[in-house]
């Protein structure tokens, strides 16, 4: 994440996100094959920057502000090193497992000191939860899982929702039986900027938000639920049931398990905010960005965006998200960069992570 602006407005000295949940599908995508390559990641839990060593770049930095976020990398690192693939998926939480305990002490044992005592700390909540589940963000999805939705929707209801069928039949299920009253009023009242900003995200990021996040998830809902086939989405399994059921994120499907374990080592941990990497004067091929800008008034927008224009070569990709914020190419800095629209159409289409209402692919001339 960036600096000065954000950094004085939200706590970033515990988990926020335990996993990504932005679709790393439609990010590899974008940034195209790059061999080669410097990419630079905004790091969160790691996933993405771990997918992103699957285009095989030289290197992959991953920067945050948060040193929980880091952490979060560290230790799946060490878990891709020391873990076969059905270890790896129990640890992080994505299948059931009465081992966790267990795979965790394997896995720390190849950290560093200050990491085996952040996780020694949450040892408990991760032999409970999965490494993937012990950020805010998840337990807020857990609140809701365990106490809101049972009074919205049956058990039968919710694993229908992932029983693969036409888009023509899925449209049925979710107009006649799944969006009925009692689930209307579950996301007004659990999905307001307030309390997801209160139990999921933090309140400094909604500052520069303006309408209903209730509005915008259920709209997003619908999308998820009809227009992409539900059996194929990790993020919404994990929502519904806490798991991630026969789908998986990009960086732990099987076949991807051990060319990632191989090019662990091209990834570099920064722990500070994404200006610091422009500052040393290095460049990179590519960007993933999050949805940092969402976090930014205009103002700031527009000078770290012309300080990342400084840091990308030529041709550079720069990937980015808004969910309620619109944010673009500042009109400074427009002409510097070209809108990737067939890209952007495509990913749009297909992004599994249903929160977003946009997805920004620009190259820089």
């Amino acid at each position: 994440m960036t600096g000065a602006d954000i950094a004085g407005r939200a706590r970033f000295d515990d988990i926020r996100y335990a996993q990504l949940w932005e679709d790393a599908d439609v990010l590899v995508e974008a940034l195209a094959n790059s061999p080669g390559a410097t990419l630079v990641s905004i790091a969160s839990a790691g996933d993405n920057a771990l997918a992103m060593l699957l285009l095989d770049p030289a290197r992959v930095v991953a920067i945050d502000l948060s040193p929980a976020q880091i952490a979060c990398l560290s230790i799946r690192i060490a878990a891709y090193k020391r873990l076969d693939h059905p270890g790896f998926l129990e640890l992080m939480g994505s299948r059931r497992s009465t081992r966790r305990g267990e795979l965790l002490s394997e896995v720390a044992a190849g950290l560093d000191t200050s990491d085996q005592a952040f996780w020694s700390a949450r040892r408990d909540d991760v032999i409970a939860q999965g490494l993937g589940g012990v950020g805010k963000f998840e337990n807020y999805f857990r609140l809701f899982r365990t106490y809101i939705l049972p009074l919205a929707q049956s058990r039968a209801a919710i694993d229908e929702v992932f029983r693969s069928k036409p888009k023509s039949e899925r449209e049925a299920f979710f107009d006649r039986r799944w969006n009925n009253w009692r689930w209307r009023l579950a996301l007004t009242l659990f999905f307001s900027n307030a309390v997801m900003g209160w139990l999921g995200r933090d309140p400094a990021f909604f500052d520069h938000v303006e309408g209903s996040l209730a509005d915008h998830v259920a709209r997003r809902l619908r999308h998820a639920g009809v227009d992409l086939d539900p059996a194929d989405n990790p993020y919404l399994h994990w929502i519904l049931k806490g798991d991630h059921g026969t789908a998986l994120p990009l960086a732990w499907r099987a076949e991807h398990f051990d060319t990632i374990r191989d090019r662990v080592d091209r990834l570099e941990l920064r722990c500070g905010a994404l200006e610091a990497f422009v500052a040393t004067g290095e460049k990179a091929d590519g960007f993933n960005l999050s949805d940092i800008f969402e976090y930014m008034d205009e103002d700031v927008f527009a000078s770290v965006y012309g300080a990342i224009l400084e840091a990308a070569k030529p041709g550079a990709r720069l990937v980015y998200w808004n969910m309620m914020v619109p944010r673009r190419a500042p009109r400074q800095w427009a002409g510097r960069v070209e809108r990737l629209e067939a890209v952007e159409a495509a990913g749009k289409a297909h992004d599994k992570a249903f929160f977003y209402s946009d997805f920004v692919v620009e190259r820089v001339r």
